[in-house]
């Protein structure tokens, strides 16, 4: 039980996949069985969520994936329109400001996986249409664009891959190098092009994942003017999965320059949390951990909101 009440604290959370929940299992956005809802986000003192639109392609027949997008994004759109009370669809920091402004929580959206748009840079144009800020080139499986962490690791980006990165950025997208096959991971850096995130991604030296980050691509993020979100899945958190070893994370991050870059990531609703946490509600508790740690509070806003603000304001 944390000391500090969710009222108090800011949060600003870089993915999380509870709109394939409400497409696929019928949950509702403002109240959800799951980790994240509406009622639960606007609790806090100020909340902005980028929710992600997510499905695996292996479970779809080909062709198949950017009608499964579309469907996300209507029901994100649909969900928004009938909780216009509770949240507001924003893409820019001015339209952040104004949900908090009136009381509301700031609805973010970002594609999980090129495949979804089909690899194909033109689809760009409609997903920008649509307000998405960020996008994974890949999720698990290796796609046109590049390899993953999971398949063909040791492949880059593709010529179609350079493309569409370079036209992402060209329509205001960044591209999310969690999922991301290293090869590819340091081709996104190399093009240089603008600020590099990792919406859902934690530090290789203090658990070992192929999904975490090396301290040369966290550097790599921190001087693209990018941001690193703090993922709460108890497999990239590893040790024995307690809010120490979240703090762990943090402090490596930290001692890599990373007041600036470090943000918050949580996979909420795609993953099982770290520490026996059942949801956005239990977050108190990791700002308790770090403000003993002697994080001051400056620190855990910029943590907790500023930094992800600054990159997608």
């Amino acid at each position: 039980m944390s000391d500090t009440p969710m009222g108090a604290i800011p949060f600003f959370d870089g993915h999380c996949d509870t709109v394939s929940r409400c497409a696929h299992i019928g949950w509702s956005l403002r109240e959800a069985q799951g980790q994240l809802d509406l009622v639960r986000l606007s609790r806090f003192k100020k909340a902005a969520q980028v929710f992600a639109i997510f499905a695996d392609a292996a479970k779809f027949p080909a062709g198949a994936l950017f009608d499964e997008c579309r469907k996300q994004h209507d029901t994100f759109g649909r969900e928004l329109s009938e909780n216009a009370g509770l949240a507001v669809r924003c893409r820019t920091g001015a339209d952040i400001a104004g949900a908090h402004a009136a009381g509301k929580v700031a609805a973010l959206l970002s594609i999980e996986g090129a495949e979804l748009l089909d690899c194909d840079p033109e689809k760009l144009e409609t997903a920008a249409a649509w307000g998405v800020r960020l996008i994974n080139i890949t999720w698990n499986h290796v796609n046109a664009l590049s390899g993953t962490n999971v398949e063909a690791t040791d492949k880059g980006l593709t010529d179609r891959g350079r493309v569409f990165v370079r036209e992402a950025y060209a329509r205001g997208i960044l591209p999310d190098v969690s999922h991301l096959s290293d090869a590819g991971f340091w081709d996104v850096a190399e093009m240089g092009l603008g600020p590099i995130v990792a919406s859902h991604s934690n530090a290789r030296a203090v658990c070992g994942h192929p999904r975490n980050l090396t301290d040369d691509m966290f550097r790599a993020v921190r001087d693209s003017g990018g941001a690193v979100g703090l993922n709460m899945y108890e497999d990239f958190i590893g040790g024995a999965h307690t809010l120490s070893d979240a703090v762990r994370h943090v402090d490596h991050f930290m001692a890599l320059d990373g007041e600036k870059t470090l943000a918050l990531g949580g996979d909420w609703d795609g993953c099982e949390l770290a520490f026996g946490w059942r949801g956005v509600q239990d977050l108190p508790a990791l700002w308790d951990a770090l403000a003993d740690r002697g994080y001051d509070r400056g620190t855990l806003e910029d943590i907790f909101f500023n930094n992800w603000l600054r990159v997608l304001g």
